[in-house]
């Protein structure tokens, strides 16, 4: 009901409703503290949607670089965003170029469930263009979040050299309901990389953590609307989808641990 309602209502209107209600459907946003380090110089959301984490983004970095495939979420993104921040109408990838954007039949975007990688509930394409964060020409970048449905390894890939030289924290949604989850935790790890998961009010480590089995058991929550997810007096199980990975043994709302000596080599 809530997808056949949104468009017919000011666009303003569903950005800021969605921007209000979205830490109870995400609540790892209201511990953005423990996330995004003080002093971030520069803050990217690649998978803007109506902007939920970028305008809390843009109180907490110097700089924000929002990436939106869809044209008509990038425009508004565009119209509405404080100063401090960039959006770049495209998709995220490995490579830049062009490519398909997969869209529900009658939804233009509006669900926040487009990606580059179709599945059953994708109907009709659109053709985007795709960046690859190393060509963007970021510096001192000290978070990056990606919520694409699918192409997370694709865009990690294409940021290899920034998470290298600037060793962000990354904010990753990964479900095994739409890809596996291996192999972009593998590919991290190889990089320095250990994921954080909050299924409740503390954080623990990924490899502690079943993540494939317990979203297997709370798949019914996924299956839910937004709305529906938020309401206050639903109640549901907490359906973890999304990561914090941290470089170097940094550990969540913690300092870095540092390499004993400088001979070790990272």
């Amino acid at each position: 009901m809530a997808a056949r309602v949104v468009p017919h209502l000011p666009p303003r209107l569903v950005a800021a409703a969605a921007r209000a209600v979205y830490p109870r459907f995400e609540p790892e946003l209201a511990r953005l503290g423990d996330l995004c380090p003080a002093g971030c110089g520069t803050a990217v959301d690649v998978g803007g949607w109506y902007g939920p984490w970028t305008r809390r983004l843009c109180g907490r970095a110097r700089r924000v670089v929002t990436v939106e495939p869809v044209p008509h979420l990038a425009r508004l993104l565009s119209r509405t965003a404080p100063a401090n921040v960039r959006v770049i109408q495209a998709a995220a990838g490995d490579r830049p170029g062009m490519a398909r954007l997969w869209l529900p039949q009658d939804d233009p975007g509006d669900r926040g469930v487009s990606s580059l990688v179709r599945r059953d509930i994708h109907a009709r394409a659109v053709p985007v263009r795709v960046v690859a964060l190393d060509d963007l020409g970021l510096r001192d970048v000290g978070f990056v979040k990606v919520d694409v449905d699918g192409n997370e390894l694709a865009v990690l890939r294409g940021a290899t050299a920034l998470l290298a030289r600037d060793r962000p924290a990354l904010f990753v949604e990964l479900e095994s309901r739409i890809q596996p989850v291996a192999p972009v935790v593998t590919y991290l790890g190889l990089l320095g990389y250990e994921g954080w998961v909050l299924p409740s009010d503390r954080w623990v480590p990924l490899a502690a953590f079943p993540l494939r089995e317990h979203q297997a058991g709370a798949a019914h929550v996924a299956s839910h609307g937004l709305l529906r997810r938020v309401l206050p007096f639903s109640s549901r199980p907490r359906y973890v989808n999304s990561v914090l990975f941290l470089p170097d043994g940094r550990r969540p709302g913690g300092p870095r641990v540092r390499d004993d000596g400088g001979h070790a080599v990272r």
